[in-house]
């Protein structure tokens, strides 16, 4: 089981000093989509370039011309790029193709996708490194969680690895580890604490036990 760090609310050098305190007990990091709107993919580019190390997730919620913007993300450092499950077919097709002439992965998010089973099985097939059920900010408000949907994926894909997202912070993190997901997507849960080192820690070491 994999941590990643989602960085939604920061410029480039807040993410840098954000990564510093945390990168010893995190896998991956997250370009969140605000950040990427903000700075564009040179946000990408400066936080590979600070930390080679780590992998580094651009967030780019690809709906259309996936192969063009895959090509992009990657050429600035992205490790794993996403796009959006709701997405035709054919655009995830091309996410895949050039994620893989260029050594990337892809995971899909299935914010919003309302047949999560069939569809799953459908990105399974068409080769999608990563299936991530994700509770949105909306939906979290109104007391939503993603667990059903994480078992729902779980039993029909063969060889996608799983991902999780959506308001996960310590107190639910022993729920999250039950289900297994392979990739564990934190934002909040650590951006927003006082000792973010401590809870990132806290965090890897109850999944390591999981």
């Amino acid at each position: 089981m994999k941590l990643q760090l989602a960085l939604d609310l920061v410029d480039i050098p807040g993410a840098i000093d954000l990564i510093k305190e945390v990168e010893e007990h995190v896998d991956v990091v997250e370009i969140g989509t605000p950040v990427v709107i903000n700075e564009g993919l040179k946000a990408v580019k400066e936080v590979k370039a600070a930390f080679p190390d780590l992998t580094v997730l651009a967030d780019l919620k690809i709906m259309d011309a996936a192969g063009y913007e895959v090509s992009q993300a990657s050429a600035a450092g992205a490790d794993i790029i996403t796009i959006l499950g709701a997405a035709e077919d054919e655009s995830i097709k091309g996410a895949v193709e050039e994620a893989k002439k260029q050594g990337k992965q892809i995971l899909v998010d299935m914010i919003a996708v309302k047949d999560i089973e069939t569809r799953a099985k459908e990105l399974d097939e068409l080769g999608a490194d990563y299936i991530c059920v994700h509770t949105g900010y909306d939906l979290q408000a109104v007391g939503q969680n993603s667990f059903e949907d994480l078992h729902t994926i779980k039993s029909v894909v063969k060889n996608a690895k799983t991902a999780i997202a959506g308001g996960i912070k310590l107190e639910t993190l022993a729920e999250v580890v039950k289900h297994q997901p392979d990739l564990i997507i934190v934002g909040g849960g650590i951006t927003s604490k006082e000792d973010k080192k401590a809870a990132a820690s806290e965090m890897k070491e109850l999944m390591l036990q999981g």
